[in-house]
């Protein structure tokens, strides 16, 4: 760890999770992203995602202090911070309303005081904040909480693990991704899988990150207490099962371990394998340095990508545009590009429609089979030229909502403001 120069910026990778959180920085310039510990010269990266209020008191503890103070009894513990604020229920406390969205706010800003160890926050010049599934719940509160926050620079972005992943394997050395990479976090709620593949008949290069949830090894379901050596054992032959079929058929060229579950004493068999033929990792800071690579990329787009472009679950995998006149030549109006995250993909525009009562958009999908028309139809709509606004955003990957408001015609014809709203499937 170490102190910046006095010119030097830092780019921020924040993994909020539900359990624990984690902070990488990046310094502008260098091509390694370091990530903040809560113990001096340890690897102790993981802040507890909860609150403290202390009893009777308006003073506010976070992350492993909210857990001691609660558990001397001098306070009152909030936990599932993150789902609190996507539900938007207010919390109460000591017969207080608290709004979960300021909490979690509350919380990131305290966290992110950890930052002193090596600057202050008015030297962010980017920061991403990255999850495990984003959507549009989720974005709106983070949306707030960063709103809350007061920082400095607007530059503030968000990807889901998955794109994280392959952000941070683009700054791999490119034989961990030759073939296969395969990405295992164990967790105390289970295993999930990420499969980073690449289509290489393609240029540039499109990589795309697929996900499997596998529910937790058979003496994960004990009481957590201590395992006997059987029990260990047996871990090891799942995992090992589990591990043959994710690298079959398809070769696998480099392995993550990342999760509290998972240890050297009971993987054995499983770490004997995985390891043939190939390169294997174990750690758990892989997200927030993806996400400190993720908000880089968005700086400076195709720089450190190694010629690829990323396809995955999270982004929008189709163009989509429509024809228009434009000083009476016919056009083509890009609304929406495939490559930007579905959850942030929106547009809204105002246009004039000469005559019936159709729409028409163009949707292309970059996955093969061309450019198709799709056409919304405005029931009741007069036929004659009428001023409308279009708005167009993802309500999932797969899902484009056109929402279209007849906004009049001036002193020829009020308004309306009908919404007719159509859901097209990409």
């Amino acid at each position: 760890m170490f102190k910046l120069l006095n010119n030097e910026k830092i780019i921020v990778g924040y993994d909020l999770g539900e359990g624990y959180s984690q902070i990488s920085y990046l310094v502008e310039g260098s091509g390694e992203a370091e990530t903040l510990s809560l113990v001096a010269g340890e690897e102790i990266y993981n802040i507890p995602t909860v609150l403290c209020k202390r009893t009777g008191a308006n003073q506010w503890t976070y992350g492993r202090e909210a857990f001691r103070c609660a558990g001397e009894g001098d306070g009152i513990l909030v936990e599932n911070l993150v789902g609190l604020a996507v539900e938007g229920e207010t919390v109460l406390i000591e017969g207080t309303e608290y709004d979960p969205v300021k909490l979690l706010t509350l919380y990131v800003k305290r966290s992110l005081g950890l930052l002193s160890q090596v600057s202050s926050l008015d030297r962010i010049s980017a920061m991403m904040i990255t999850a495990e599934k984003m959507d549009h719940r989720l974005l709106d509160a983070l949306e707030q909480v960063v709103e809350g926050l007061h920082l400095k620079t607007d530059r503030v972005f968000f990807q889901g693990h998955a794109e994280g992943f392959y952000h941070y394997m683009m700054r791999q050395d490119r034989e961990l991704w030759s073939s296969r990479a395969l990405l295992l976090e164990y967790q105390k709620g289970g295993l999930k899988a990420y499969f980073m593949d690449c289509n290489r008949r393609t240029r540039p290069l499109v990589v795309f990150v697929e996900s499997e949830d596998y529910p937790p090894l058979a003496c994960e379901s004990a009481d957590g207490g201590a395992k006997t050596a059987a029990e260990l054992a047996q871990m090891d032959r799942e995992f090992l099962r589990l591990c043959e079929r994710l690298c079959s058929p398809n070769p696998v060229s480099g392995v993550y371990l990342i999760g509290d579950g998972f240890s050297e004493t009971w993987m054995k068999e499983s770490l004997r394998f995985l390891c043939r033929g190939r390169r294997v990792f174990q750690g758990n800071n892989l997200y927030s340095k993806g996400a400190c690579y993720g908000a880089l990329e968005r700086l400076k787009p195709g720089e450190g990508e190694q010629g690829c472009v990323y396809l995955g679950r999270e982004k929008l995998k189709s163009n989509i545009g429509m024809r228009i006149l434009r000083q009476g030549e016919e056009i083509y109006y890009a609304l929406l590009d495939a490559g930007v995250n579905w959850f942030e993909a929106k547009h809204s525009f105002t246009f004039y429609l000469q005559e019936g009562n159709e729409v028409e958009f163009v949707i292309t999908s970059l996955l093969g089979g061309g450019s198709r028309p799709v056409r919304v139809v405005l029931d009741g709509l007069s036929g004659e030229l009428a001023r409308l606004r279009a708005s167009l955003y993802l309500e999932a990957e797969k899902s484009l909502v056109v929402e279209i408001e007849d906004l009049g015609l001036g002193v020829f014809r009020p308004a309306t403001h009908r919404i007719w709203r159509e859901a097209i499937g990409l």
